[in-house]
């Protein structure tokens, strides 16, 4: 039996989750939950060359979010200290 992600002569689509990860699907597949459609459905190496033209940060989007708060603290923390008397 053929493993359904990796046979080239089945037709794939993109997902991608709420972290913006994506995600090669057989369409023969339920979508699972969490996961939305957001590419091509074709080919499989279409639907892989849209995934690395489009994922171009892995980080999840939790992390990058969390990474943004704390580079505004260290800014706002760095602004307020700049200020201060020596």
């Amino acid at each position: 039996m053929t493993n359904p992600f990796e046979d080239d002569s089945a037709e794939y689509c993109v997902l991608m989750n709420d972290e913006d990860q994506y995600s090669l699907w057989p369409t023969s597949l339920e979508i699972p939950r969490g996961w939305r459609e957001v590419g091509p459905r074709g080919e499989r190496q279409k639907c892989l060359s849209y995934i690395e033209e489009n994922w171009t940060d892995m980080r999840p989007r939790s992390l990058v979010e969390q990474m943004n708060r704390d580079a505004a603290e260290r800014m706002a923390s760095s602004s307020e200290t700049d200020g201060m008397v020596h």
